[in-house]
């Protein structure tokens, strides 16, 4: 109502003709929509929903309590969410449109990935929408921080956090000859060139055998193509509970054969640009420490 309101009031000032005491009116019809149109941006936002597992943790981190009101599903699923005891406070959301609308958000976090149908109708019921797109560099997941937090006003508490975090990056840095690693999930699926997980590779002392095998963000990697490389480390994806076919080539005796080591990583800590993505750094330091060490 407010914004169709500014909006009345706008077009009638500019109908006016602004002469004689018309000038008075619109100076005051001015001001009126200034005023009408100032609590919209809310500097503070009092109630938060995120329908993205990555502004999930985020919001997690940097909201002050009571401030964020709603997470996604997934801020509960531990192969997917470096922060799962967190979100067991906060009420769950499956990223419908009329289930954020009744929460009565004054900012909605979402992704660059999240339905257009499910933000264009939150717009145009007059919900404010930040969309966040998937890091892909140390830099982007320090800056996404410091914009996530600007979001939520809490500018110097994200500013705290992004500076502790490039701080304990830049002091795991992995200088030297490369070992190698290949990422490799189910479906044979890999991640490539221009992720932020081949960045955390090439940092830590690796490199990507995905990124090597020409595949540009996320891509099929052929067993094959795998076995031949032998990388000295390769990650996979901890399994989900029950059968799935997809999942079936990760435990496949080609695999299991290959020189090295075969690490049973859980995806969340690489999932997101999150200081959680830390942890992932440090076992890959591990990991190429371990590697040179057995030389």
């Amino acid at each position: 109502m407010r914004l169709r309101g500014a909006r009345f009031m706008w077009g009638f000032v500019h109908r006016s003709e602004f002469k004689g005491h018309t000038v008075a009116l619109a100076l005051w019809a001015a001001a009126l929509v200034g005023s009408m149109v100032l609590p919209v941006q809310a500097e503070m936002p009092a109630r938060v929903v995120s329908i993205n597992l990555c502004t999930d943790q985020l919001a997690m981190l940097l909201a002050d309590p009571g401030q964020l009101i709603s997470v996604t599903h997934l801020a509960k699923d531990p192969l997917m969410s470096s922060m799962v005891a967190e979100a067991a406070g906060y009420r769950i959301n499956r990223g419908q449109a009329e289930q954020v609308f009744l929460l009565d958000p004054d900012l909605v976090l979402a992704g660059t990935y999240t339905p257009a149908a499910t933000v264009a109708l939150l717009r145009a019921l007059g919900v404010e929408v930040l969309q966040m797109p998937p890091v892909t560099s140390l830099d982007e997941a320090a800056a996404q921080i410091r914009q996530v937090g600007g979001a939520l006003g809490q500018t110097a508490r994200a500013e705290a956090v992004a500076q502790q975090f490039e701080a304990e990056v830049a002091a795991l840095q992995v200088n030297g000859a490369k070992a190698s690693a290949a990422f490799y999930y189910a479906n044979g699926y890999t991640t490539g060139q221009g992720t932020m997980a081949d960045e955390v590779l090439d940092f830590t002392g690796f490199s990507n055998v995905g990124a090597d095998a020409g595949v540009t963000g996320g891509g099929i990697l052929p067993l094959e193509r795998l076995v031949v490389a032998d990388p000295q480390v390769v990650l996979t994806a901890s399994l989900y509970p029950g059968a799935s076919r997809s999942e079936e080539i990760l435990s496949h005796p080609a695999l299991r054969a290959l020189r090295g080591d075969v690490g049973a990583q859980t995806d969340a800590d690489w999932v997101c640009g999150t200081p959680h993505l830390l942890r992932a750094i440090r076992r890959m330091v591990a990991f190429r420490m371990t590697l040179q060490a057995d030389r």
